[in-house]
């Protein structure tokens, strides 16, 4: 008889600490253009999902967000094909017709000369867009989004079950999609192509209804959608806070981005997250729940999530004392090194893979 699939160790690291290795990855993607640590934050990620991803549905996404990225970072390089781009180059690769374009679209171009500057420019710029999708794919294969539903706070519950349902709804769908080839396959019946797509089509359909009817009436059973009464002043409040929060987060988080804002940005920015947190907290009273076995915040939570926050203040302080290092020169045209302390930052991104238990293999 065929094994069964792997199931999570129970002593697995809490969901939200993957989801925190996995952004501050990302925050590290956005802080460099050079490939090789781009490269190296993708070989991170891979390596860590290969070694601790559970064999779920909701886990059997991460191909699809590598295919993803593949796909972003092939549409950036042809866009700088076919459009062009403002920066002076000198080492032409090949010269495209040229489309006329009325005055009124003065400054775009269809066609005209690709120079290696250009591509070299799009490819790195592409790469940063496609390592942050492999990291957010990385969290969705890593951490299961039933568990970081239960460790939400009650004034973001409705919204979390929203959030949950929509990353659910596309690896399940992915997981029929295979199902059904694989049958199609084994009853010698095409699974490619126009008549293979809309064959497959109609009963991934059907599987999706019936399982938002049986998700929508398991959700009435359980009373979802049911609130307390709180007092008016106390919804005033917290709608005071919560949107009061939010703007001192984006208002420090511009300040922190900005060469003039950085006297006030990190006040600001505390200020506003304290906000918001108070703010949450007494949303929470109008959804009254009780958590089944709530997951604990643990040593190897605290490991998951620190390494991923070593690597993202490792990278953005070496951003800021080496940027040349991390942002190699396009014009003129040099050939990227790779520096070696933000590398060993990066490579801090692999404890979890050592840390953590693997998932349980059943006989």
């Amino acid at each position: 008889m065929p094994a069964e699939p792997r199931r999570p160790a129970p002593d697995s690291p809490h969901p939200g600490a993957w989801w925190l290795w996995a952004l501050s990855l990302g925050v590290a993607a956005t802080r460099t253009t050079n490939p090789l640590l781009l490269a190296l934050l993708m070989a991170t990620s891979g390596y860590v999902v290969a070694a601790r991803r559970p064999d779920a549905p909701w886990a059997r996404s991460y191909g699809a967000f590598v295919k993803l990225a593949l796909a972003v970072l092939l549409i950036r390089l042809v866009f700088a094909v076919t459009l062009g781009s403002p920066l002076p180059g000198t080492h032409v690769i090949v010269t495209l017709p040229e489309v006329p374009l009325p005055a009124w679209a003065q400054g775009i171009r269809l066609g005209g000369r690709v120079t290696a500057e250009t591509l070299t420019f799009a490819f790195y710029d592409g790469l940063k867009l496609a390592t942050l999708l492999v990291c957010v794919g990385a969290a969705n294969a890593l951490a299961s989004p039933t568990r970081l539903l239960k460790s939400l706070p009650g004034a973001l519950y409705e919204m979390g079950v929203a959030v949950v349902v929509a990353l659910t709804f596309a690896p399940n769908l992915i997981a029929d999609v295979q199902r059904l080839r694989a049958a199609r396959r084994l009853r010698g019946r095409p699974d490619s192509g126009l008549r293979g797509l809309l064959q497959v089509g109609l009963p991934v359909l059907e599987g999706a209804l019936e399982r938002s009817v049986a998700l929508a009436a398991a959700m009435d059973a359980r009373g979802y959608g049911r609130s307390a009464d709180v007092p008016p002043a106390v919804r005033r409040t917290t709608g005071v806070l919560v949107l009061g929060g939010l703007l001192g987060v984006c208002a420090g988080t511009y300040g922190l981005l900005t060469a003039a804002g950085g006297t006030y940005g990190l006040p600001v920015l505390l200020l506003g997250v304290a906000a918001a947190l108070v703010g949450l907290r007494l949303g929470g009273r109008r959804t009254p729940r009780t958590r089944y076995r709530p997951d604990p915040w643990g040593t190897r939570a605290w490991l998951v999530a620190g390494s991923g926050l070593a690597v993202a203040a490792l990278t953005v302080l070496a951003s800021v004392r080496d940027p040349a290092a991390l942002h190699p020169g396009v014009i003129p045209l040099t050939a990227p090194a790779l520096p070696l302390w933000p590398a060993a930052a990066v490579l801090l991104g692999l404890l979890p893979a050592f840390v953590t238990p693997a998932p349980e293999d059943r006989p």
